[in-house]
């Protein structure tokens, strides 16, 4: 093995593709128990390592040498294997700052709100306070600060989660209500998965700047191929790499009137990007075990709405998919904050003589003017790009993908 990522739990790690990318390849993932990590770590048969949750601070005891930064945080994420031994170095922190820089959250003179003390938390306190932050302040259960008291400290300007709370499979938790830190002017989120926790989406509608920490990932992990290769490359690199990662883990989700060509267009998109394609009407059907003018017929629309919200929530919680809507999802905030965490959301606009309104119960209930004119604010609130659907389906996801920058 040449390099690769050491951890507990790594199903859903994006090292490999990041790595790939870099140069540092081939990378492998490695699932470790507490038992066989000592083993493992003294056969040293790898060039290099990184090392994730839970062995930050575990690979210590096993390392020849470690690298000041490292020692100072009192974490391990990278291991390069030498003729000396093994060394061991943290590149959290530098990564850490150049996500927050490139979102344009400066540390200089700011009060900080860590939540969380684990390792990642060591790393964002000791990168912070060398960024000229004025305080670092850290909050968990049990602390002297913790989640009864922290709104005390309503002075906070800017918040870290440095926490799993909101992470992939458990999406949806958050530890704070930003809105009562009044004078808040940065979010940075270290979860990259999903990419919009709902930390993130609290700032998006405050308008505070904001990360996840998918660019603190990719960041970490170009210094740490440069430590493997003994070279150091550009910042420059990172950009690019970041969007390329971001590109094969969003997911496009589509929405609009019914009729104008949302799973047609989808499915060719799905092709052309090699993502997965889904259709949540379709598997509310599924679902539910009949056709939707069915269940409209038997059960009526709030019933319909409940099980379109269920669908969206689980479909949206993974990535890396092309996701074909109804037409009336939008009208639920639920759904759109459940879309935006991991999805482009795309508004096909569609000149309304040209919608089919075949099998559309709430289409053939009301006139498709009065329904566009309901539902046209909320398309464009939701929409992150809107697209005016051309005549064919070929031509549209050609225009999506031209939007979206990825051609």
């Amino acid at each position: 093995m040449k390099y690769g990522l050491v951890g507990a739990q790594l199903g859903h790690s994006y090292s490999p593709f990041i790595h790939t990318l870099l140069g540092s390849s081939p990378y492998d993932l490695v699932s470790l128990s507490h038992d066989q990590l000592g083993s493992f770590l003294k056969a040293g048969d790898f060039e290099g390592l990184n090392i994730t949750i839970p062995y930050k601070k575990a690979v210590i005891p096993y390392l020849d040498h470690i690298a000041p930064e490292a020692e100072a945080v009192g974490a391990v994420n990278t291991i390069v294997h030498r003729q000396d031994g093994l060394w061991g170095y943290n590149t959290d922190c530098y990564g850490f700052l150049y996500a927050a820089e490139r979102a344009g959250i400066a540390f200089d003179g700011k009060k900080v709100l860590v939540l969380g003390s684990g390792g990642a938390s060591a790393a964002v306190k000791k990168a912070a306070a060398g960024a000229g932050a004025a305080e670092v302040l850290v909050v968990s259960r049990t602390g002297e600060l913790n989640y009864s008291n922290v709104y005390d400290e309503a002075d906070v300007e800017i918040v870290v989660n440095a926490t799993p709370v909101g992470m992939y499979p458990d999406n949806g938790g958050r530890l704070i209500d930003i809105s009562r830190f009044p004078r808040c002017s940065g979010v940075i989120d270290l979860i990259y998965n999903p990419l919009m926790t709902p930390l993130l989406l609290d700032a998006r509608e405050l308008g505070i700047p904001y990360t996840n920490g998918l660019s603190m990932l990719v960041a970490q992990a170009k210094y740490a191929s440069d430590l493997f290769f003994g070279i150091q490359r550009p910042d420059s690199i990172i950009d690019g790499i970041l969007k390329k990662t971001e590109q094969k883990v969003s997911n496009i989700v589509l929405v609009g009137m019914p009729g104008c060509g949302k799973s047609t267009v989808g499915k060719i998109l799905a092709a052309s990007l090699e993502k997965g394609f889904v259709d949540t009407d379709l598997l509310v059907e599924q679902k539910a075990g009949k056709s939707i003018p069915d269940i409209f017929k038997d059960e009526g629309e709030a019933y319909f709405r409940t099980l379109e919200a269920n669908v969206i929530a689980s479909v949206c919680k993974e990535g890396r998919q092309v996701i074909a809507t109804g037409g009336g999802a939008v009208l639920n905030p639920g759904n759109v904050d459940n879309m935006r965490q991991n999805g482009i959301i795309v508004y096909l606009k569609r000149d309304i003589k040209e919608l089919s309104t075949e099998g559309r119960p709430l289409s053939q209930q009301e006139s498709l003017d009065a329904m566009l004119e309901k539902r046209r604010t909320f398309y464009e609130a939701a929409s992150d790009i809107m697209v005016n659907v051309p005549a064919g389906p070929d031509e549209t996801a050609a225009l999506v993908t031209k939007e979206l920058g990825w051609v």
